[in-house]
């Protein structure tokens, strides 16, 4: 209910905080407006006055002179307000797209991964471009417009109806509220367009992400055409929505002028018929006239400004309902002042992502001693990396607890929970940048040496140095130019490098070879002997150096133990395991014959 009423203030209403924030900017501006409006009213002054000195045959040289004088310097005067005002009203404007977009990034990088799952990252991009970008307009031209067309045609109004005639003013007028009648039906009909244009916008643009994301996946299935073919509808679709808006848009222009061109044959009119009376001088016509040029572009700054209200309404409240939704794991209100290692205490009954589906995890009760090993295997799905989602608090426990060093991970704060662990994810995320800055992402103060010495670890400096620029290579997005297994290698050099006392590894050797998995297993046992250890994997023989393993199956666990313990069991992983050993003793054979 409060969301409602909120939105259904007035866009500027709602802005009122970023007004307020920027109050002396937005005065030093509108003063500057207001000052343009009052010497615009000097030109057509002098203009009049010349006229009737002429049609009388009183213009003498001096006045003249004094009049283009005059003129001289309302004109100098004029083109520095008018930079004034375009710097404090339409430069600050910029400063509210600035505001905006931070706080949509911090409140992207604040959210869970359930997030991530209803909103596309098109839609996100879509947010902090495109909308904000209408807000800025709103809070520039907007702004401009809605100070123009008030003061600027009340003052030239006002001078119309005192200085020169009531009569022709009043009859100027009339056709005005007919035209606020008809931009304001006009207004509501592109409210509803430039949503529906907004959105159409936010899927073309996810379509775009998604297509180049997955450009090598579309190649190698042969579904360029398909692919095409499902582009263009989404083009198609976006063009149509973005037409329909323009409609409305091009329809103001036309009906404000339909509206001035009435007011000035009506004053065309009545002017002549004054004029013949002697009512008016031809001067006070001319005048007049001027004046009225002068509020063709108020008025139809109206119908600008209502273009830009319905504009800026409709992506701020899509801004707005982003912003409010709230994460899933949030920071307590009084965390714990510190955080160390501990023992890991994984107390779960029940875990599910989604309420009325079946339950992802069930029973896990296990505890992990400080500086330790766990290994975790199991199939596909079997609820692996949920386990270590739960870790890094990405989910939170609901019926259970998990503890470390004897406090529920939720008394931490999420900050000083993170910087204790180091993770290394299944898909693996590398930045457009050069190895070295990837390597060094958590610290960019790191020393070249121990980059040098995390890659050794990790198996890939070998890699590195036989590229031609070595560790300053760029990888492309997301490492488009590495194989999988040096994608592998570099985000655990990512980790390792922070000597975390809690390393994740959640099947990061998958796209290794056997000698290369033992060799890092090998280093991981030398490095970290005083430090915890989570390896989950397919390939078994990544953990059998582990102090506990865990068979995972259907969210629950099957199996325990230590490598010996579990080969004895003569269970699924003994089973595994012997497969596993038989198809890579084939591989070795095979090798060593070619």
């Amino acid at each position: 209910m409060k969301t409602t009423t909120r939105r259904s203030k007035n866009i500027l209403v709602r802005l009122g905080w970023f007004f307020r924030l920027e109050r002396k900017a937005y005065l030093i501006g509108i003063v500057s407006l207001v000052s343009v409006s009052f010497l615009n009213l000097i030109p057509p002054m002098i203009m009049g006055n010349v006229i009737d000195k002429i049609t009388t045959g009183h213009l003498a040289q001096s006045d003249l002179l004094m009049n283009l004088l005059l003129l001289v310097l309302a004109a100098v005067g004029m083109y520095g307000l008018r930079y004034i005002w375009r710097m404090y009203i339409l430069g600050t404007s910029y400063l509210l797209g600035q505001i905006m977009r931070s706080r949509l990034f911090e409140h992207f990088t604040r959210m869970s991964p359930s997030f991530y799952q209803k909103h596309r990252t098109g839609d996100l991009m879509a947010h902090a471009t495109n909308d904000i970008n209408a807000l800025t307009r709103l809070a520039g031209g907007g702004v401009m417009s809605a100070v123009d067309a008030s003061v600027t045609a009340l003052v030239t109004l006002l001078t119309m109806f005192f200085n020169i005639s009531w009569q022709m003013t009043l009859v100027a007028i009339l056709p005005l509220p007919f035209m606020a009648y008809a931009t304001s039906r006009l207004g509501r009909k592109t409210h509803k367009a430039f949503g529906e244009s907004q959105a159409a916008f936010s899927d073309l643009n996810n379509k775009v992400q998604e297509s180049v994301s997955g450009i090598k996946v579309t190649k190698s299935f042969g579904y360029q055409d398909n692919e095409l073919v499902a582009f263009q509808e989404i083009n198609e679709m976006t063009y149509l929505k973005n037409m329909q808006t323009k409609k409305y848009d091009v329809l103001f222009d036309p009906i404000v002028l339909l509206f001035i061109g009435a007011s000035y044959t009506l004053t065309l009119i009545m002017g002549a018929l004054m004029v013949e009376r002697g009512q008016v001088t031809v001067g006070n016509l001319v005048t007049f006239i001027t004046y009225l040029d002068m509020l063709v572009w108020p008025l139809m700054a109206v119908g600008f400004l209502f273009n830009m209200l319905q504009r800026g309404t409709v992506s701020y409240d899509r801004i707005e309902t982003l912003l409010e939704e709230t994460s899933d794991v949030t920071n307590p209100e009084n965390p714990l002042p510190t955080i160390q290692n501990g023992d890991i205490v994984f107390h779960i009954n029940q875990f599910t992502y989604d309420e009325g589906t079946n339950p992802n995890l069930q029973d896990v009760h296990f505890t992990l001693k400080k500086g330790q090993t766990l290994g975790l295997v199991g199939q596909t799905g079997s609820g692996k990396t949920s386990l270590i989602k739960l870790l890094l608090r990405e989910y939170d426990v609901s019926d259970g607890s998990i503890k470390l060093n004897g406090h529920d991970l939720k008394a931490y704060d999420l900050a000083d929970l993170r910087s204790l662990m180091g993770y290394v994810p299944q898909d693996q995320m590398l930045f457009a940048t050069s190895i070295l800055d990837n390597v060094r992402f958590g610290n960019p103060k790191l020393h070249s040496d121990q980059v040098k010495e995390a890659t050794r670890l990790s198996q890939v400096y070998e890699d590195i140095m036989a590229m031609p620029e070595q560790f300053d290579t760029l990888i492309g997005e997301k490492g488009v130019s590495l194989s999988g297994g040096q994608k592998q290698r570099i985000a655990m050099s990512r980790a390792m490098i922070l000597d975390p006392d809690i390393l994740i590894l959640d099947d990061s050797l998958s796209a290794v070879d056997a000698r290369t998995e033992h060799a890092i297993v090998d280093n991981l046992k030398r490095t970290r002997q005083d430090k915890t250890t989570i390896i989950s994997a397919h390939r078994l023989s990544a953990v059998v150096h582990a102090d506990l393993i865990l068979v995972m199956q259907d969210g629950r666990i099957i199996e325990r133990g230590r490598h010996d313990d579990l080969l004895a069991q003569n269970g699924w992983y003994a089973r595994t395991y012997a497969s596993q050993q038989l198809a890579e003793k084939i591989e070795e054979e095979v090798n060593h014959d070619f």
